[in-house]
């Protein structure tokens, strides 16, 4: 059996093992539970642009991002980002950090988000289903 061909096989197993989840709307109360169970003080989020989709919870941006694939979003419209419940209302609450942004073919070389309109964006979805 080749890797390629394990890697296909259990990706989807395991995705289905995490505890993500897609949000129409989520407290920061709810962000602050999600990022002490996990990494302590940030939850990781993959958003879909085209679709005004934001999944939370998972341990990997890859993980968010493989899902909302098989939900039929498209790659060229996901990016990952990290938020930090504690700093909510202030411009540190999103990091733009997250290695599934890193696209020669968008021209983003790194792994934040180098276009300022997609940022916004980002950040007005973001801000459109997160409330105190």
């Amino acid at each position: 059996m080749d890797i390629a061909h394990l890697v296909s096989v259990s990706f989807p197993y395991f995705c289905k093992k995490l505890p993500m989840q897609e949000v129409d709307k989520i407290s920061v109360r709810e962000l602050t539970d999600m990022a002490e169970k996990m990494y302590g003080n940030l939850v990781k989020a993959v958003v879909d642009l085209k679709l005004g989709l934001l999944v939370v919870d998972a341990e990997l941006h890859s993980d968010e991002e493989y899902y909302l694939l098989e939900q039929g979003s498209e790659q060229g419209n996901l990016w990952g980002i990290n938020l930090y419940p504690q700093e909510y209302g202030t411009e540190k609450f999103i990091e733009f950090d997250s290695m599934i942004n890193i696209r020669p073919r968008q021209q983003n070389m790194t792994r934040g988000v180098e276009d300022k309109e997609i940022r916004e964006k980002i950040i007005s979805l973001v801000q459109g289903k997160i409330s105190e």
